[in-house]
């Protein structure tokens, strides 16, 4: 009877115990490369989809650079020409506060608003380049996907933030710059981008196409930003624009800048329980309609 050929061993079993690994722990090590890892399910597969999509947009920024230049323009606008000067001819009362102070935490809004709101735009061109699909078809919830779409423009939307801070303070804005209220400022601008990305997504979800959605989307964008508290008090609208404004979310978010920037009275527990129940609803409305961009 002919012998049996000797398997060979592993390198890793020939060497000496010291400082080296045993065969069988070599073995396993090969044996993770056949099976595959558990997958994230639950919170983590919503926090890992929300890091990875706020890597993408970080790196978009880091290779170009170009649009933040070009998005601080409007901001600055505002900034210097209009808040220079209303604050010079006092046609609108704020109280102690000079107006170019009132209404710096109204451009911040504004410009995160504006950068969200046309993110659908984004979806859209995925689904036509096909990488939406791809994204749908991977174990990732619907909802874990949105939800790091969403909070993705609110890192676009929170260096946006930084730019028109760092315009106001140059023009002599008296800002707060406690740690702990930019923290609040950092919160409050993630969750309201957060609903007006899913608004976009929405919107996208209905009307399919990029041009419908831009049409839409420059609609929508004044008039949600005039009625809101970001140009003028409530107190000086009309009543049918007060109660439009009180359903308003930008209301709620410039509402909480202001008191985090300027100490202004404001009602902080419930501007952050509106913004992030839009935001769970808009997350909500989003992901149910994902699906039909990819039809």
């Amino acid at each position: 009877m002919s012998a049996v050929p000797a398997t060979p061993r592993p390198a890793s079993a020939d060497r000496d115990p010291a400082g080296t690994v045993p065969a069988d722990s070599a073995s396993e090590r090969a044996s993770l490369l056949l099976v595959p890892p558990q997958p994230r399910r639950g919170w983590r597969m919503v926090v890992n989809r929300m890091l990875a999509m706020c890597l993408v947009e970080l790196q978009k920024l880091r290779h170009d650079r170009t649009e933040l230049y070009t998005r601080a323009v409007q901001p600055a606008l505002w900034l210097l020409i209009f808040g220079e000067t209303f604050t010079r001819i006092r046609a609108i009362p704020t109280g102690d506060v000079p107006y170019l102070d009132y209404l710096a935490p109204g451009i911040i809004a504004q410009s995160a608003m504006f950068i969200a709101i046309f993110y659908g735009i984004m979806i859209i061109w995925e689904r036509d380049s096909g990488v939406l699909t791809k994204l749908l078809v991977t174990p990732t919830p619907r909802s874990a996907l949105v939800t790091g779409k969403a909070f993705a423009a609110g890192v676009k939307a929170l260096i946006q933030a930084v730019v028109v801070l760092l315009i106001a303070a140059a023009l002599g804005v008296s800002l707060s710059w406690n740690p702990l209220d930019l923290a609040g400022v950092a919160v409050v601008v993630v969750l309201g981008s957060a609903f007006f990305s899913c608004l976009s997504v929405s919107i996208a979800g209905i009307v399919l196409t990029r041009d419908r959605l831009m049409g839409i989307g420059q609609a929508i964008t004044m008039p949600l930003f005039f009625a809101s508290n970001a140009l003028y008090p409530v107190a000086l609208m009309p009543g049918w624009l007060q109660a439009v404004s009180k359903g308003n979310p930008l209301s709620y978010e410039v509402d909480a800048l202001r008191g985090l920037l300027l100490g202004t009275p404001a009602h902080l527990g419930l501007d952050l329980a509106v913004l992030a129940f839009a935001a769970l609803v808009g997350i909500g409305v989003a992901s149910a309609l994902m699906g039909r961009l990819a039809r």
